[in-house]
């Protein structure tokens, strides 16, 4: 669809872990044309966590880790083509130290819910905050109308005609997940944004003709004093507005995500889906992360033997994939998503932690004392798994 659109624009996230399977589940030439469209400038990627880690709910280490991992990743896969200025925060999860951090790692702008923003509604300014990264804020209810299909391209264009009235400049930012385009709503990459595309692209040339005919006619008639006001609408990337809007300061976002409703923040439960503080197995999922987060951390200081730091080498490496986002989001029985076998899969990732944790630990010089202490944190590991099964029955 991309490619036979000329004007067809996007910014996208991709994650790492996704990148490499698809190139190891014949995929390669999905890879292939994503870098030849960013070559183009058809595409401009952001970077995020590799394993879609909710960022604000883990140490600032792991956040960084995620984040440099996911970055190395796709430059590896997609080369110079893969030079990001932007970042997405999976499931837009936003907080100051995340602002922080990216700050300090170099990147220009974050990508925000519209429900975060505690300013006027950004049309046309783009905010900047004290921690000196740029704020984009999305436009959450046109992307919930696009992303559960209450929408058609027309009213759509619509949308952002009377969004325009009284400005001379606004710009709008759609944020949704891409399996939304022909996975979530069967042909909606046809259906709509093939549609969006080819309705902007008529629009333009309708402008373009009427501007031409202006030129003539004011040649004709010098006397006239009024411009007709014409809509032109420009498909960007987010970075591309950087050099088309101005620059305003204002105040941070508020902590949250795409799936925070107003009464989740008076509540201050920032990320309902992920540590709802009402949902019990999300607290102990976070209990036993913590836990193995330890023993991990316990580990990583002793590598004293090679047979030890082989151990702790396995354990680190699925610490990163143990703290990926689905296995919470599939913990919300109330909310009606409930998957007992996701949730058990983020289970086993983090009992295998644990086992090859505290291995390394056993196999160490540490003292006895130690090993006690992070073998009484083993235990604790086995009775909040076990508690967790045990909801999973009910």
């Amino acid at each position: 669809m991309l490619s036979e659109h000329p004007s067809a624009k996007i910014t996208i996230n991709i994650c790492g872990i996704l990148t490499e399977m698809l190139y190891e589940h014949s995929g390669r030439d999905i890879i292939a044309l994503i870098k030849e469209l960013s070559t183009n400038g058809r595409i401009e990627f952001v970077d995020s966590a590799k394993y879609h880690a909710i960022l604000p709910l883990i140490p600032q280490e792991e956040m960084r880790r995620q984040i440099e991992q996911n970055h190395k990743t796709n430059k590896f896969f997609f080369g110079d083509a893969y030079k990001p200025i932007g970042f997405f925060p999976p499931e837009m999860c936003y907080s100051d130290k995340l602002a922080v951090l990216l700050t300090n790692m170099g990147y220009s702008w974050i990508l925000v819910s519209g429900i975060a923003c505690q300013d006027e509604w950004p049309l046309d300014v783009i905010y900047n905050t004290r921690f000196g990264i740029k704020i984009f804020y999305r436009d959450d209810i046109l992307s919930n109308k696009i992303s559960f299909h209450n929408i058609d391209s027309s009213g759509f264009i619509s949308e952002l005609v009377n969004l325009s009235k009284g400005k001379d400049n606004i710009y709008v930012i759609t944020a949704m997940d891409a399996e939304t385009f022909g996975h979530h709503i069967h042909n909606w990459e046809k259906l709509f944004l093939a549609e969006v595309y080819e309705k902007i692209e008529g629009i333009n040339v309708q402008r373009y003709n009427h501007l031409r005919q202006r030129v003539d006619l004011v040649a004709a008639h010098r006397n006239i004093t009024e411009a007709v006001k014409d809509v032109e609408v420009e498909v960007v990337t987010i970075s591309e507005l950087l050099d088309k809007m101005p620059i305003k300061d204002s105040r941070p976002p508020r902590p949250s995500s795409w799936s925070t409703s107003k009464e989740d923040l008076a509540r201050k439960n920032y990320y309902p889906l992920w540590k709802d503080p009402e949902n019990p197995i999300h607290l102990l999922q976070w209990e036993h992360i913590k836990l193995c987060l330890d023993i991990v951390k316990e580990a990583s200081r002793r590598d004293d033997n090679e047979v030890s730091k082989h151990y702790y080498d396995i354990a680190r490496a699925l610490l990163d994939r143990a703290i990926h986002s689905c296995q919470f989001w599939w913990a919300n029985k109330n909310r009606g998503m409930w998957d007992i076998n996701l949730i058990n899969k983020g289970l086993i990732l983090q009992e295998e932690v644990v086992l090859n944790a505290y291995k390394s630990i056993a196999l160490s010089n540490s003292s006895e004392d130690i090993k006690s202490k992070f073998y009484y944190k083993v235990v604790a590991s086995r009775d909040i798994t076990n508690k967790i099964r045990d909801m999973l029955f009910k």
